[in-house]
């Protein structure tokens, strides 16, 4: 599945809904540089606010967030926010990847990296120890 949209941002309700709709998803592309629209974004991405549903992809083997906002790597790596058991391959900024992971050492990004065996990094660059930590499949 692709996802485009140019003038308005997806939120968090979209992302749960298009899991629901689409629980057999195994490929996702989104396409997305606007800020995630949510009343107050910051609220939400504490990682300790687990009251919020959990966008579920089981089957989700196949992510590319190279052409998406930063809150777009946040939102599906974040483990409290989106669930990723199967995710194989993941295509982002590493940019992106370093900051929603906090260098490679946040918890709550971890288990949606973990089964990672294909990352494909835009700008790619000696990693650190943690990198290699983080992504133990690659």
């Amino acid at each position: 599945m692709k996802l485009k949209e140019d003038i308005l941002p997806f939120n968090h309700e979209f992302f749960i809904r298009v899991g629901q709709a689409f629980p057999l998803l195994n490929i996702f592309r989104v396409i997305n540089e606007e800020l995630q629209s949510c009343c107050n974004f910051n609220t939400f991405s504490s990682d300790n606010n687990r009251s919020n549903p959990i966008a579920e992809y089981p089957h989700l083997t196949v992510l590319d967030l190279r052409n998406a906002h930063f809150d777009y790597v946040e939102q599906f790596l974040n483990e409290t926010k989106t669930y990723l058991p199967c995710l194989t391959e993941l295509t982002v900024f590493y940019t992106n990847l370093r900051i929603a992971t906090e260098n490679f050492t946040r918890e709550e990004t971890r288990r949606n990296c973990a089964k990672v065996k294909q990352l494909f990094i835009v700008i790619p660059l000696v990693h650190s120890k943690d990198f290699y930590l983080y992504f133990p499949s690659l």
